[in-house]
């Protein structure tokens, strides 16, 4: 019998580069054990090497493009990650995600290429979904006090802005005003290579859903 061919990985060298640091930051961030919902995983190169190297964790990748969706599933066919769901085609804005009882939710390079209605329903989602003390974690560029934080932002600020006027680097404050509207708190912002930040939120209990 003939093997059939494995859909089509597509690969982001960002995602290759990136992966390390943010793991670092996963592993003093995330619980030993749980349920991760992964929002806009792309390609799925994070979904795979994260939960291979967090075994504890029941990873749920998941986008809104149906393309991206193709491409997690021959990453973890691929890699054959036990832990790895099978991708959920799901957008933020949906009011109803499918899912609940989430011990964090993962969000990487996601809120800059959006609009910020985009931003607004993963918190709001992110916060009906989590259990009390759960995280929400971001990693990407941000603004600090209006301000760009390097030339090279500032550039792709304006590279973003320039192909979808909804989409542009957030400001920092901004988006951590976001999560304490829907009790979710965030920690001291974690420098990352790149002039990227990581931001971990972490659910008050007793929040009600939004």
């Amino acid at each position: 019998m003939t093997d059939l061919p494995l859909p089509p990985r597509q690969h982001s060298p960002s995602a290759e580069r990136n992966r390390e640091p943010i793991l670092a930051v996963l592993r003093d961030t995330l619980p030993a054990a749980g349920r991760v919902l992964e929002i806009a995983s792309g390609t799925g190169q994070h979904a795979i090497w994260f939960a291979a190297a967090l075994p504890g964790l029941d990873w749920q990748p998941s986008d809104a493009d149906a393309d991206a969706c193709t491409s997690i599933a021959a990453w973890t066919a691929y890699a054959g990650v036990p832990n790895v769901r099978a991708p959920l085609a799901l957008d933020v804005h949906q009011r109803h995600w499918g899912i609940d009882a989430l011990d964090a939710v993962v969000c990487i390079n996601m809120i800059h290429i959006s609009p910020w209605s985009a931003a607004e329903a993963l918190f709001a989602g992110a916060s009906r979904c989590l259990v009390d003390g759960g995280v929400l974690y971001l990693y990407g560029p941000y603004k600090r006090g209006g301000a760009h934080t390097s030339p090279s932002n500032d550039a792709f600020d304006q590279q973003l802005r320039s192909r979808d006027p909804a989409w542009g680097v957030r400001d920092m404050e901004a988006v951590v005003a976001l999560g304490a509207s829907v009790g979710l708190v965030c920690d001291a912002p974690i420098a990352m290579p790149a002039n990227n930040f990581s931001l971990v939120f972490r659910k008050r209990p007793g929040v009600a859903s939004v």
